[in-house]
């Protein structure tokens, strides 16, 4: 490993924790801000947990400016994505390896979130919990373990994908694409039942796994394919 690739992964290291931080801190001072909104919408839930969902009409007549918030936060979320692809850009610099830097960042920008929610919040309780992952386009809702093990496993590939230089075939694009829509799937297939107020629906683990499993495969079989010079 060269030294100019040691620090391109330090930085991408170091960016992404202190982002996972930043990101964390957001997440509890919006949990602040809207407790006493969730107790007088939905009354006698636990504090600090994320579903049943807020409805939006609702939001819209007894809070507006609540749903203002709403969509600062849908917002904040895709300029969150263009800072990590700008960072990995920066990163990658002339050598077109911007996708394994962008993972690198963002596995480690996901995994951080989590540990900083548990260390200052003591959430989530276990890894089987339930945390709403994004909002863009739709509610994506899984256990808390079903990122981290996406965010681990596309750390560990751009990692060996920025070590070793993996030509991929139009035929494992093909497999990730798809291995990657299934995990997106298996996060949002129910969210219509989510976003009517409804508690999560048991999560589509066969689904996800099968995305998992699909994209690391291509994934594999790309860095094992012997190059054509």
């Amino acid at each position: 490993m060269t030294g100019r690739l040691r620090r391109v992964i330090v930085g991408l290291f170091l960016f992404g924790v202190s982002f996972g931080y930043v990101e964390a801190a957001v997440v509890i001072y919006l949990r602040t801000l809207y407790e006493p909104l969730r107790q007088q919408l939905t009354p006698g839930g636990p504090p600090g947990e994320v579903f049943p969902l807020l409805d939006r009409d609702r939001l819209k007549t007894e809070a507006p400016e609540a749903t203002r918030l709403l969509a600062v936060e849908v917002i904040r979320e895709a300029a969150t994505m263009i800072m990590l692809a700008a960072v990995a850009m920066l990163a990658a610099g002339e050598r077109g390896l911007w996708l394994p830097a962008f993972a690198i960042a963002f596995g480690v920008w996901d995994i951080s979130f989590y540990l900083f929610l548990k260390l200052w919040i003591h959430w989530p309780a276990s890894l089987m919990t339930w945390d709403l992952l994004f909002l863009l386009p739709v509610p994506w809702v899984a256990p808390v373990l079903a990122p981290i093990i996406v965010s681990i496993t596309i750390v560990g590939c751009g990692l060996v994908a920025l070590y070793r230089l993996v030509a991929m075939r139009a035929l494992q694009w093909i497999g990730m694409v798809l291995g990657g829509a299934l995990v997106i799937l298996s996060f949002t297939w129910d969210f219509r039942y989510v976003m009517a107020g409804n508690l999560p629906r048991p999560f589509a683990w066969r689904l996800f796994l099968a995305g998992e499993l699909l994209s690391v495969g291509a994934f594999v079989s790309a860095f094992f394919r012997r190059r054509v010079y």
